[in-house]
């Protein structure tokens, strides 16, 4: 009875994750019928499972239909928090290391939102406020995370013509497609100015098994990034292998 009360459970808990997983992409909501529809469960399951994640928050229903509530939104801020703390160490090591600006964002869509920095104590230097929100086809920390994806999700989510920032942003998908296949190969990313003018970047993912992702980068003014190149690199790689040992 034990076992089968356990197997029960378990797959409420999966069928929950489910629905979460399908409103994860609609913020705008949507309706029993399109969550049966998208889930492949019946109705009258998306319905109870529905009201039941309601009663926790981690599910409201709006006028288009159901969105996720704002229990996750805490709980996301919570494992942010957690990130934040384990990796700072680290980040201002790098900081120190490299006396260039450090930044840790977390990827939103099309986006990779600054969510932690350590600041380049040079008069010369390249500073975000926390919370901004990058591009993520044009600088290398949000390069970096698109590499985790399928080349089918970024075409989703890019479309046919990227956001054009500067002269040297990737104007086409095809182009952002094949550096992305570069990036998986040599596990860093790398932004030349395509952002913004004479700011230059390079950027990693952080693999940690999380359910969220993101990514460590370096901003540098590009009148000293190339020769400063392989410090940066070989310093990024050494922070990364320190935030994931702290992860897991």
């Amino acid at each position: 009875m034990s076992n089968e009360a356990d197997n029960n459970g378990s797959q409420v808990i999966a069928r929950a994750a489910t629905i979460l997983r399908a409103l994860e992409t609609q913020p705008k909501g949507m309706t029993i019928s399109q969550l049966s529809r998208e889930t492949g469960l019946p109705r009258t399951t998306v319905h109870r499972l529905v009201s039941s994640l309601e009663t926790q928050q981690l599910l409201i229903s709006g006028l288009e239909g159901v969105q996720l509530g704002p229990a996750l939104a805490r709980l996301a801020a919570s494992a942010h928090t957690d990130v934040i703390t384990l990796s700072r160490p680290a980040m201002e090591t790098l900081g120190r290391r490299t006396r260039e600006t450090v930044d840790l964002c977390v990827y939103r869509g099309n986006y990779a939102v600054s969510v932690n920095q350590f600041v380049s104590d040079q008069e010369l230097r390249v500073v975000s406020p926390i919370g901004t929100a990058y591009p993520c086809h044009c600088t290398a920390h949000g390069k970096a995370m698109l590499a985790m994806l399928t080349d089918e999700k970024i075409k989703a989510l890019l479309g046919n013509h990227p956001d054009v920032r500067t002269d040297n942003t990737l104007r086409t998908l095809s182009s952002v497609l094949e550096d992305v296949r570069e990036i998986r190969t040599r596990h860093y990313a790398i932004d030349r100015e395509e952002h913004a003018r004479g700011v230059c970047g390079v950027g990693v993912y952080i693999d940690a098994s999380l359910s969220e992702h993101y990514a460590i980068s370096i901003a540098v003014p590009a009148l000293r990034f190339d020769e400063k190149f392989d410090h940066l690199l070989g310093s990024l790689m050494q922070c990364k292998a320190e935030i994931e040992a702290m992860l897991a």
